[in-house]
């Protein structure tokens, strides 16, 4: 088991803790985060966000790791977060992380599952449709033209079917996919990178 890399130092404050504990909570941060900025701006050290020296890399490629968050939010803001994430039938961290990449039917403030719910029923109808044809292939191999004949109406409704289900698709795809952001390249352009897909495990 790896050993904390915390270093923990204890000091007195002398009368400066109510108003250190006020100054990290009007700029929503913890108390160790503004004393680390505080140290780190009077002796010219900087630390990444996870609190490593800056430059120093955990030997993983960029978003291959995963981090704990802690948000300081007011409580109504927390509970705007929840609302949104049992609305939208997620994690309270994927649908943060849907909102950071512009999933568009997370920013609209849209009803994620019944999008869902919709292109399931589409599937279900495009399975049956499916079916169905695989059913009239059988009937005409054996020459049961009679049979076959029932199935006249759904195929002259089939390419309809067919166009709905992808429309359909197209909608929600459009409205669950995340928005594509931009990523620097050391020693080269910004280039276009997009996310692994937020809702997926």
């Amino acid at each position: 088991m790896g050993t904390s890399s915390h270093d923990f130092v204890t000091v007195d404050m002398r009368g400066l803790k109510a108003a250190l504990v006020a100054c990290a909570a009007q700029r929503r941060v913890s108390v160790s985060a503004l004393v680390r900025s505080a140290v780190e701006l009077e002796i010219g050290h900087g630390t990444d966000a996870d609190g490593r020296p800056a430059g120093q890399s955990d030997g993983l490629a960029e978003g291959d790791d995963w981090v704990k968050l802690s948000l300081r939010m007011r409580r109504c803001e927390a509970s705007n977060l929840d609302a949104g994430a049992r609305a939208a039938g997620m994690s309270r961290g994927a649908y943060l992380a849907g909102l950071v990449d512009g999933v568009p039917v997370l920013a609209s403030g849209g009803a994620r599952p019944e999008l869902v719910s919709a292109l399931t029923r589409s599937c279900a109808e495009l399975s049956t449709i499916s079916r169905k044809v695989h059913q009239l292939t059988a009937l005409l191999q054996v020459g049961n033209v009679p049979q076959a004949l029932l199935y006249r109406d759904m195929l002259d409704s089939l390419a309809d079917d067919v166009r709905a289900h992808l429309r359909v698709a197209a909608q929600v795809l459009t409205e669950l996919r995340p928005a594509r952001r931009t990523a620097s390249v050391p020693g080269g352009a910004p280039q276009a990178k997009r996310r692994r897909p937020w809702n997926e495990a």
